[in-house]
Order: C-alpha cells, then structure tokens, then sequence
C-alpha cells in the first residue's frame, strides 16, 4: 500500500485548511476527532456513502488536519490539534466553537 499524503506542519496553509471546513460532514468528523480523539474511518451514526466518507477523509487528510493510522484494513483518524494550533494558535478553537 503506498504511503497515505499529508502536508508537514511547516507547511500546513489556512485557505486549504478552512476550505475542508467548509463541509457539514467534515465538520462533524473534525468535531467527533475534537471530543473524542482518534475515531475509526466509519463512525456510526453518520449515514454517508462509504465511498463520500472516504472523499471527506481525504480532503481532510491532505489539508493536514488529520493524521490516518492503519491497522490492518481498518483505518483511525486523529486530529493533528497540536500542529494546527502551532501553526494557527486559535483557529481550530474558534472553528470548533462555531458548533451548535
């Protein structure tokens, strides 16, 4: 399996970033990551085709805003809070905070 992309810290941008936030899904999967640390590629109250929630997955993987751990065929997703928060102090807090 080729090895899965995603920008280093140094090179995290706030427009690609804000842009993968701009998803109602990607957004609940950011939130799930925010309150629940790492979740697995199919959370289960999302009813999403698999195949979308592997485009979100994507997007947010490539925007840095996710860092992906395999095991197996199982994919978990952890926020990368703390490269975020280095780069953009404050952005992931406010974004998160806009949440019902």
């Amino acid at each position: 399996m080729p090895p899965l992309t995603q920008p280093n810290s140094a090179d995290l941008d706030l427009v690609t970033m804000l842009h993968a936030l701009g998803d109602p899904v990607r957004m609940e999967l950011v939130r799930l990551m925010a309150v629940h640390g790492e979740i697995s590629c199919s959370p289960d109250h999302l009813v999403v085709p698999r195949s979308t929630l592997s485009n979100h997955w994507r997007t947010l993987r490539e925007a840095g805003l996710t860092v992906t751990r395999v095991d197996g065929k199982a994919r978990y997703m952890t926020l990368r809070r703390a490269d975020i928060d280095e780069r953009f102090p404050g952005v992931l807090d406010a974004v998160l905070g806009s949440l019902p």
